[in-house]
């Protein structure tokens, strides 16, 4: 079996882990996965649903399971993708041979994952974090801000917490909130228009 022509150029043009991802494609083109290129990376697929998506880093090769929370992870080869992913996990490779020498584990892995599919298993919702204090304390001084709050979603919430939390100092966080308080005021997200 041939490799998708978009995957066979994709393998082609990698120069960062090129050996890693043809033994990795190799693997997963023996699951039963429809393999085609999607946001310009190596994606497959089992009934039109994304499975496992290939993407080279600087540091490693990674095999991301798009709902890899939900699979578990008898040979501890799973990590989290960053400290706000709630549904992908990957493995990491820095090696063809170390590709190969996990291709039972990683075989195992797309049938559990491919099982999550077939069963419609979803991810929950993430918890809804707690504001940080500086915009805790705004949104009870301003009714017109906590209105506009309250008609975010949960994710455009959580952008908003993640990234005012992400100050180390609190006139940084204070600051953050002030610039964002128009748009939280109107009822749009951080990157809404």
């Amino acid at each position: 079996m041939e490799h998708h022509p978009d995957v066979a150029s994709y393998i082609a043009a990698s120069t960062q882990w090129p050996d890693v991802v043809t033994a990795a494609t190799e693997v997963l083109r023996g699951c039963g996965l429809q393999e085609h290129i999607k946001w310009g990376k190596p994606v497959y697929s089992h009934d039109g649903s994304n499975v496992v998506i290939v993407q080279e880093f600087a540091d490693f090769m990674a095999i991301m399971f798009t709902k890899g929370a939900l699979l578990d992870d008898p040979a501890g080869l799973l990590h989290a993708q960053g400290p706000n992913t709630r549904s992908a996990m990957r493995m990491q490779f820095t090696s063809a041979e170390e590709v190969q020498g996990h291709a039972d584990d990683l075989r195992a892995y797309v049938a559990a994952a491919v099982a999550v599919e077939d069963a419609g298993l979803e991810v929950g919702p993430a918890p809804e974090p707690d504001p940080p204090e500086e915009l805790a304390e705004r949104l009870a001084a301003d009714p017109g801000l906590s209105e506009g709050w309250d008609s975010l979603t949960p994710g455009r919430r959580r952008e908003y917490v993640i990234h005012i939390s992400g100050a180390k100092k609190s006139a940084t966080r204070e600051a953050r909130v002030e610039k964002v308080a128009p748009r939280i005021r109107e009822g749009r997200g951080m990157r809404d228009r």
